[in-house]
């Protein structure tokens, strides 16, 4: 098997705070598992003797290979058929509607990527503060699990976890583990737009699934599926701490700003205050 593994966090290059411990230990965790690896190049002739290498590698010693490749080492690839689809709302405007009917002390736990800085622009924008939001950066797919430990400490409060459907997939034991504890106070959206956006817009199988029936089967007390403000606004307001656990599958549309901005806080700034709104 050969590896082909990103280098996010690479030294000496701007990336996202996540991924600069990330970039220093790739090489590291390689050496530690056993698994031979190589940097590489960025030159055809360097390329081609490093394919060989691997080649010889894996056919002789029967184990895996890994390249890790830096960032625009390739060129641009137009992808052969983009994947649309033709939902009224985009996740933004989503997000939107859901936030409309959070009280100021509802908790919200958001996934990471656009959502995260879009319910940030939103949060700054309308209420001038992120303190009830903690944006899971760079932590694709545990948004569900922060918020149900926060459900089960602060069970006074409507919990609500602002999720993706990638997200959501990759951890799909989240769901069974919320809807088998029971936790009434937490209201799980998944926002479905049924592709992996933030990162080039690759079609997830939130097309062939229904969350919706999922939750159900898992045991939350209910679940929804919606598609407008409407829709949105109507489930949020039936999802009380009586009658959860709660599920509201929305499907919405790949559209995201050019302009969609980036959280000022660090990750360590928005835990800490985060915390501090909890303890309210």
């Amino acid at each position: 098997m050969l590896l082909m593994i990103g280098w996010r966090g690479e030294p000496g290059k701007k990336d996202e705070p996540q991924h600069m411990i990330q970039g220093e230990k790739t090489g590291p965790l390689l050496t530690a598992i056993g698994t031979n690896f190589e940097v590489l190049p960025d030159y055809i002739e360097g390329a081609e003797e490093a394919i060989e290498s691997a080649i010889n590698h894996m056919k002789n010693r029967g184990s895996p290979y890994a390249f890790i490749v830096k960032r625009q080492i390739f060129g641009e690839y137009a992808q052969k058929k983009e994947f649309q689809n033709h939902y009224p709302l985009s996740r933004e405007e989503s997000i939107n509607a859901i936030v409309q009917e959070i009280g100021e002390y509802d908790p919200i736990v958001a996934t990471t990527g656009f959502t995260s800085r879009e319910l940030y622009e939103m949060q700054m924008k309308h209420r001038k503060t992120v303190r009830n939001c903690f944006l899971s950066v760079g932590s694709m797919g545990h948004a569900s699990s922060i918020a149900f430990g926060i459900a089960l400490e602060k069970k006074s409060r409507r919990v609500f976890c602002l999720d993706g459907d990638g997200a959501a997939i990759m951890h799909m034991g989240s769901i069974a583990v919320i809807g088998g504890q029971r936790i009434k106070n937490i209201v799980h959206v998944v926002l479905n737009n049924e592709a992996h956006e933030s990162v080039g817009g690759q079609p997830t199988v939130g097309s062939k699934i229904s969350f919706e029936k999922l939750a159900k089967a898992c045991g939350y007390g209910q679940a929804f599926t919606v598609k407008t403000k409407e829709e949105i606004a109507e489930a949020v307001k039936k999802c009380t701490n009586e009658n959860g656990p709660s599920m509201i599958e929305v499907k919405c549309c790949m559209r995201t700003r050019g302009n969609l901005g980036r959280p000022k806080q660090s990750p360590k700034e928005n835990k800490k205050e985060f915390m501090e709104f909890l303890s309210l």
